[in-house]
């Protein structure tokens, strides 16, 4: 989805960055608001370095990578493409296939979170009020697979074509029905599942790398967030305002020595 100015001048992309807006409503008004090879998405990004490149004096190889959830290809095909258009690369930077978002959301799906672990999941179910969200029996892995089949049959239903295979704008209208609740689903509403699918890739935007999305904390660097800095001790006392190179969490892991045996 392409940007678009709002009433007073301001892009979405740019509400995200200064507002810090993570979680809520639609922005704008519109729509916000193992290994699969990099060719099966539409990216701007040049292919991945093979293991074996990697090995050399190549980029290293990121072991993220790699669906944990979705067996189907195709279907992690289409997860990609909708989360690039929730997300898009635009001139501030990187949209959310660069930033690895698809993957973060196969590896949260396939956890604890995806598989309601945490959750009270026995009935009855009824439609909660505003205040509560969604209510319903499905796991979200449940709930994003059906998304995912319905995404693409209802492509077939409203253009005769494929997901991937439309246009940027048809894209966006396609999931604009999903996030009015314009298109049947069994068990949770469309709506309901847009809202899940646009709160996961923002969280795969803004998470720490350790996690899969967030890709060289591109997601950081657009915002300006020093990550997770182990103290702040030398910057505490300073005049004037601080630019910090963000830090993950991996980057505090201690790293494993090689046995000599």
């Amino acid at each position: 989805m392409s940007d678009q100015q709002d009433k007073k001048g301001m892009t979405r992309r740019e509400f995200i960055r200064k507002g810090s807006y993570v979680a809520g409503g639609v922005v704008g008004g519109g729509v916000l608001g193992g290994l699969i090879t990099q060719q099966t998405l539409k990216t701007n990004r040049k292919s991945e370095t093979s293991p074996e490149e990697g090995r050399g004096k190549g980029p290293e190889v990121s072991y993220q990578r790699a669906m944990m959830y979705f067996s189907n290809p195709e279907e992690f095909t289409v997860l990609s493409q909708a989360s690039e258009r929730i997300f898009p690369t635009d001139d501030l930077g990187p949209g959310a296939i660069d930033l690895d978002v698809p993957y973060y959301i196969d590896h949260q799906l396939a956890g604890a979170w995806g598989n309601n672990a945490r959750d009270y999941m026995m009935g009855p179910f009824y439609p909660g009020i505003e205040t509560q969200g969604f209510q319903s029996h499905l796991r979200r892995n449940e709930i994003f697979s059906q998304g995912i089949s319905r995404i693409q049959s209802y492509s077939q239903e409203k253009y005769k074509k494929e997901f991937t295979d439309l246009t940027d704008k048809e894209q966006d209208e396609i999931l604009t029905d999903f996030e009015k609740g314009n298109v049947k689903m069994a068990g949770v509403t469309s709506s309901d599942f847009f809202t899940l699918l646009r709160m996961v890739v923002l969280e795969g935007v803004y998470a720490d790398p350790l996690y899969g999305g967030n890709r060289d904390m591109g997601g950081w660097k657009m915002k300006g967030f020093p990550g997770n800095q182990m103290s702040y001790i030398d910057k505490i006392e300073a005049t004037e305002f601080l630019e910090i190179e963000p830090v993950s969490l991996t980057s505090h892991m201690p790293t494993q020595k090689k046995s000599n045996g």
